[in-house]
């Protein structure tokens, strides 16, 4: 396993600290920096609202949330919901990202599923794959969003990470996110997370983990 520095790339504010949250947080405490890039600012998520209202609110909210698990810097790239991948695309942000990479020497990548029905997630993810094709010294793990206990069946790698000490972080950071309180009660809060975590956790041996896959 790599032990540099990681990226954590994700197409709304929230995702980071749902798919990634305690590995962010025990990662911060043994003194690794955790550079987060959300690609976008999720203003669909509340139609009835002025854009630039829902924002600042899911900036601020995303902000803070970084801040308790130890993110070491977060960039909201501020690009179109619905159409990511083309963003991303974009020369300019392809330089961004690659400036990111080389400027923090990341070795490990966090990002969305392959299997995850979200376009904006699974265009993440496709970016991601494409963007480090030739990178051998980087790893690519993806995190489940909306399944976090049912990771898909795959010969593909699995990595634990061991989060009985920062699981409370994870959720204290979550807890910042009040603006999606109409998605969580869809996804009946964040007991999925909770008991993805106990899962993990047995499977590995300890109270509470992330599971991820390895896809490069």
């Amino acid at each position: 396993m790599n032990n540099g520095n990681t990226l954590v790339i994700c197409a709304h504010p929230d995702d980071h600290i749902l798919g990634v949250g305690g590995t962010i947080a025990k990662y911060s405490l043994e003194g690794k920096k955790v550079i987060s890039i959300v690609c976008s600012y999720g203003e669909k998520s509340h139609l009835w609202l002025k854009e630039h209202i829902v924002k600042r609110i899911r900036k601020k909210e995303s902000t803070e949330a970084a801040q308790i698990v130890g993110v070491y810097r977060e960039l909201i790239l501020g690009l179109k919901e619905g159409n990511l991948y083309d963003e991303l695309n974009k020369e300019q942000q392809k330089k961004l990202i690659k400036r990111i990479i080389k400027q923090y020497r990341i070795k490990k990548i966090f990002t969305h599923s392959l299997d995850d029905p979200h376009p904006d997630h699974n265009a993440v993810v496709k970016f991601v794959l494409e963007l480090t094709k030739n990178a051998k010294n980087i790893e690519v793990y993806s995190f489940n969003i909306w399944n976090p206990f049912n990771i898909r069946r795959t010969r593909a790698p699995r990595m634990y990470i061991d989060i009985s000490d920062t699981i409370s972080k994870k959720f204290e950071a979550l807890k910042k996110f009040q603006s999606q309180k109409h998605v969580m009660m869809v996804m009946l809060g964040w007991l999925p997370h909770w008991l993805g975590a106990i899962l993990a956790g047995l499977k590995s041996g300890t109270k509470y983990a992330e599971v991820f896959i390895k896809l490069k």
